[in-house]
């Protein structure tokens, strides 16, 4: 059934007079007459009865009034959403993330975008950088906040955040008191790193980092998160260069120091599939590099 046709008998059926519902519509009666005609040929069921003295809806037509008014209903609705979604204020947002954005303006940001955006919903999904660009590929995420990686063929990349390693030690450590620690003085510590199969380019870094500084590091453990890594010096299983966003995260039993000299960074960035364009993705974004401009 066309909605046009629907549209006609429902106000057909409201005003009970061909002349003035045709007046309504906004068209000649003729139309209207035929238009009617062909709904009821479609239906196989006469949907009014016309008589001297007016119209009137028959048993069918009463069924089908409700019927078609939901319908129509439903029409206008799925219309005003797609256009919602096509604007960027309606939808469905997949968002992957690395642990340490929740110390670096992502929970500001989301909180931002859900007040500009309360028809949104946002997933979230935590996974390290290489999960989640395979995800992004596979569509199963829009957007990823993401450690330094090069983006893939097709997938754009924006840098949100760039900070400084520092010394992440258990508190007890003798270079706790320390104001800033040459990196060359950690050669006897054991080192607490990433996973070169989690996070390859920051395993990488800090590894060059201390090659850099005349010694390989005794890795004594290598994990997932970043927050398995400050638990880990907390419980006095070694030492770790961290991103200076960590400092936040509050746990007992850990001090932080700056590195002496210049070292390569900490980066965070935000990638997201060039096609299709995805208005929600542009808006959290923006909401991203607000939130990292005020920490």
């Amino acid at each position: 059934m066309e909605l046009r046709l629907l549209h006609y008998f429902v106000t057909l059926a409201e005003e009970l007079h061909f002349s003035r519902a045709a007046q309504r519509l906004s068209i000649s009666q003729p139309p209207l007459s035929v238009a009617i005609k062909q709904l009821e040929q479609e239906l196989q069921a006469q949907l009014f009865e016309r008589s001297s003295k007016g119209v009137r809806l028959t048993a069918a037509g009463e069924h089908l009034l409700d019927k078609a008014r939901q319908l129509l209903a439903l029409s206008q609705q799925a219309a005003q959403e797609t256009r919602d979604v096509a604007q960027g204020t309606r939808g469905h947002l997949r968002l992957g993330f690395v642990g340490s954005s929740l110390y670096r303006g992502l929970p500001q940001a989301l909180e931002r975008f859900q007040h500009d955006h309360p028809l949104v919903r946002v997933d979230m999904l935590e996974a390290n950088s290489a999960e989640q660009i395979l995800d992004l590929q596979q569509m199963r995420l829009d957007m990823a906040l993401v450690h330094s990686i090069q983006p893939p063929e097709g997938i754009a990349s924006r840098l949100l955040m760039e900070e400084p390693f520092v010394v992440c030690l258990p508190e007890r450590h003798p270079l706790h008191a320390s104001a800033a620690i040459d990196l060359a003085e950690l050669k006897n510590d054991r080192l607490i790193l990433f996973s070169s199969l989690v996070s390859p380019t920051y395993h990488q870094r800090i590894y060059e980092m201390c090659l850099a500084h005349g010694f390989a590091p005794e890795v004594r453990h290598e994990v997932r998160h970043w927050l398995s890594v400050i638990s880990l010096v907390s419980l006095g299983q070694g030492v770790a260069l961290v991103p200076q966003a960590l400092t936040r995260v509050g746990m007992p039993r850990l001090v932080f120091r700056p590195l002496k000299g210049s070292h390569p960074s900490s980066e965070m960035l935000a990638m997201w599939r060039r096609t299709p364009a995805n208005p929600l993705v542009q808006a959290l974004l923006a909401c991203l590099q607000q939130a990292v401009t005020e920490l």
